[in-house]
């Protein structure tokens, strides 16, 4: 309970500026490790999704019935269910007006494609400002440090007999912001490098089913091609 109102002590007797760069990163610290909660939900699900949706389609089921189903389903079809759905219709809609099996995969490919850009897009989303955190708040703690020490030295000048009480806390109060500094940006680039090498495995998984995917569909293109 000291050290508590020792903090809260130091935090008052600051000076204005530096109680701004305290603020300024305990608002980046929640706002990380609010981020950082919101990814792990985001990127966990999109994994989860991915690999039973793989397991499905896997198992043989009929692809038709499966866009159908996906379809009626609306805007709640995400990841590798997008990206299936977007390459299906394509598939569909060429198979009716393009003269070729090469035209119907270039155009399938492509849409599976911009499906996939999307959603990388997506499980990306508010990375960067993990990153900007955990760049910028070590600086922004030691310019609230360098301004605390210059403020106690500045008023150390001005008394004739100085002591170490008189210039510890404004130190003290001083390295505060640097601790604050480093405890909002240790998380945020701790797990900015964790969930970029998640969102990188997942892409490559998504870019494997389209592959693989599209392969099942070349097959077939070609094949009624050739039947008609």
């Amino acid at each position: 309970m000291s050290a508590e109102m020792s903090f809260i002590n130091l935090f008052l007797e600051a000076s204005l500026l530096v109680k701004l760069v305290m603020l300024l990163l305990l608002m980046l610290s929640v706002t990380g490790w609010a981020v950082i909660l919101q990814r792990h939900n985001v990127i966990k699900q999109a994994s989860t999704h991915a690999r039973k949706f793989e397991d499905r389609f896997w198992s043989g089921v009929d692809l038709t019935r499966l866009y159908q189903e996906l379809s009626s389903r609306g805007d709640r079809n995400s990841g590798m269910e997008l990206l299936f759905s977007a390459g299906f219709k394509e598939y569909m809609r060429l198979s009716q007006t393009a003269s070729s099996g090469g035209a119907i995969m270039d155009g399938t490919h492509r849409a599976m494609r911009v499906a996939l850009s999307r959603e990388v897009d997506k499980l990306e989303s508010n990375l960067s400002l993990l990153a900007s955190i955990g760049s910028t708040s070590p600086y922004i703690g030691l310019f609230g440090t360098v301004w605390g020490i210059m403020n106690a030295f500045i008023a150390l000048g001005q008394v004739q007999n100085a002591t170490l009480n008189m210039v510890a806390p404004g130190i003290a109060e001083a390295l505060i912001a640097t601790a604050m500094g480093l405890f909002a940006a240790i998380p945020a680039v701790l797990f900015f490098n964790r969930y970029s090498t998640k969102v990188e495995k997942l892409e490559n998984t998504y870019i494997n089913f389209i592959e693989e995917f599209s392969s099942i569909l070349h097959r077939q293109a070609f094949h009624d091609k050739e039947a008609r």
